[in-house]
């Protein structure tokens, strides 16, 4: 299966890259990491770079890992239908005290828009 993941550097978009990481090596996914800005994330984008490129090293798979500039949904999204991604795995949500989930509006944007399966990883 072929797998977009996009990383912001928020801890649930961490999450997100360790299951796709750890999927890819398992299934033998076509994996790439689009890391993205995101406005509400203080981690660096060469930090989360680097995060990247180690958690596929210590997997031992081969996947590309690529910077994304603009609009991080739309090009998210934009990415997935121009390269025919089977998947796109985004970190996000939270549970409120009343059991509502709580989506960014990254993931929020990928979801309501992408063309593809869209997995959301809490």
């Amino acid at each position: 299966m072929k797998v977009l993941c996009g990383v912001g550097g928020s801890d649930d978009s961490i999450r997100a890259l360790d299951r796709a990481v750890d999927r890819a090596a398992l299934a033998d996914d076509d994996l790439t990491v689009a890391v993205v800005e995101n406005p509400d994330s203080s981690t660096d984008t060469d930090d989360m770079v680097k995060r990247a490129e180690e958690a596929i090293a210590e997997a031992g798979i081969d996947a590309e890992v690529r910077r994304v500039e603009g609009d991080p949904g739309s090009r998210l999204v934009e990415i997935a239908e121009r390269e025919a991604f089977d998947e796109v795995v985004l970190g996000g949500g939270t549970t409120s005290p009343m059991g509502k989930i709580t989506i960014g509006p990254i993931a929020e944007f990928v979801l309501l828009n992408a063309k593809t399966s869209v997995t959301l990883v809490r």
